[in-house]
């Protein structure tokens, strides 16, 4: 028994493999510590130094280059001085990193914050129009985050449910934009006739995409994909006699309220029931549509992910291999998918169309697949909620500081970092189960307790 504490006793204590390395006396190095942040602080530099510092600028010689220094120091200074926090706090402790930071508190109740979260954003959006100090700006920036919301929620069920990596999702995007702008300019047809069809256009694209990738997964069904998406929008480009090519659609029909049209004078909107005209009345209805399209959306998507295709979806994303095994169709697994997802970027798009009153192949660029990916990636595969919040914050967030252009993509990049480093899974990782299995359990206790177990 002495020998035993005698020699536990004698074993040194391992050194902690953290970035805030202890020093001789169980401290911390300092000297260490220091290089490291001085090190992150010269790589800043580089980075920041011709991004920030050195900007062109139109002069009436010709362009000429403007430096600004002192954001290049402010921003340098910042990174140095948050990883000197890093190492003398969280990275200090063995294991340590930056979801520690999370209250314990905070995680036990994580279920209730994010219902509580979820009835806010409700709130907010079904009150926006009418909230104190709301102006048109509001309103319409509140129309854009909830088309991204829509189109987020769409892409989530390829990517976040089956499980398929998709980076054309604008194709289906510009095919309900287009469906909806050449009915309704050529043949006449109201924003309501036309908002199921460009449903089921978009869903027979997705079906079209489908098929060719039935056999592909990873990076290889990413390119595919890719290749989609810049198919449909070069199609669009030099189609003209079809499309109108570079030039566009112009004069898209704007939707009624039951036949009543938003204009001035007898017949419209305001004149029917007796207020006074206000360009105001279009814009809210639009917002109150897409909330509307928004809110089909999430249920038909909350409701298919408890079906038996939902937990096929989730089952595929999983294991694809151990789903054939199982006898599943993964044929039928992947189309549905990937034609549910399309139809609602589809009605996204007829959305966008009727809003607008003018579509180009412009609108549809891979940037606009890789912004709507990014919200899937960043709020949570699969989170409905974890998506919401993401369109908001880099939507609803980037538009507010629309006055520092310069730097949005820097400030986007650095979300992206964080998150990947701080919740890899995205803000809400955590997903209640599509199916519990309480029979069985159920069944086990029982044979436990007749002594089978």
């Amino acid at each position: 028994m002495t020998a035993t504490t005698k020699g536990a006793q004698d074993t040194p204590a391992k050194p902690s493999a953290t970035a805030g390395r202890p020093g001789p006396a169980g401290g911390i190095d300092v000297a260490h510590v220091l290089k490291d942040a001085v090190i992150s602080a010269l790589i800043a530099l580089g980075l920041f130094g011709v991004i920030m510092g050195l900007k062109t600028e139109q002069a009436p010689g010709g362009l000429v280059l403007e430096e600004n220094w002192e954001r290049v120091i402010w921003a340098v200074g910042i990174v140095f001085v948050g990883r000197l926090l890093l190492n003398l706090t969280i990275w200090r402790r063995p294991g340590g990193k930056i979801d520690d930071l999370m209250p314990v508190g905070l995680k036990k109740y994580s279920g209730f914050v994010g219902t509580a979260i979820g009835a806010a954003l409700i709130l907010v959006a079904l009150t926006l129009p009418f909230l104190p100090g709301a102006g048109r700006y509001h309103v319409d920036l509140g129309t854009l985050v909830l088309t991204y919301v829509m189109l987020g929620w769409g892409l989530n069920i390829v990517v976040g449910l089956a499980g398929l990596l998709d980076l054309g999702y604008v194709a289906f995007y510009a095919v309900g934009a287009y469906s909806y702008a050449l009915l309704a300019t050529t043949f006449d047809l109201g924003f309501w006739v036309c908002l199921p069809l460009a449903f089921i256009l978009a869903c027979f694209w997705g079906i079209i995409l489908g098929f060719p990738v039935l056999r592909l997964r990873g990076d290889y069904l990413a390119i595919v994909t890719l290749a989609f998406g810049e198919i449909i929008r070069v199609v669009l480009l030099n189609w003209s006699e079809f499309t109108g090519g570079p030039n566009g659609i112009g004069q898209i029909p704007r939707p009624t309220f039951f036949g009543l049209e938003f204009s001035r004078g007898e017949g419209g909107f305001a004149d029917y029931f007796g207020l006074d005209f206000s360009s105001m009345h279009r814009i809210i209805f639009l917002y109150y549509v897409i909330l509307v399209l928004a809110f089909v959306t999430h249920l038909v998507s909350v409701r298919l992910r408890k079906l038996p295709i939902g937990r096929a979806w989730e089952a595929m994303r999983e294991d694809e291999i151990a789903c054939r095994s199982l006898g599943l169709s993964i044929v039928r697994t992947k189309l549905t998918a990937f034609a549910i997802g399309a139809g609602f970027g589809g009605l996204a798009g007829a959305f966008f169309a009727t809003r607008q009153g003018f579509i180009s192949p412009e609108s549809f660029t891979f940037i606009e697949s890789a912004l709507i990916l990014a919200i899937v990636v960043l709020g949570g595969m699969g989170s409905q909620l974890g998506v919401a919040i993401a369109a908001v914050v880099m939507i609803g967030g980037f538009e507010y500081f629309r006055e520092f252009e310069q730097y949005r993509m820097l400030v986007f990049g650095a979300m992206m970092v964080l998150i990947m480093v701080w919740r890899p899974r995205g803000l809400v990782s955590a997903r209640a189960p599509s199916v519990y299995l309480k029979e069985r359990k159920k069944v086990g206790a029982d044979m436990v307790s007749q002594g089978h177990g």
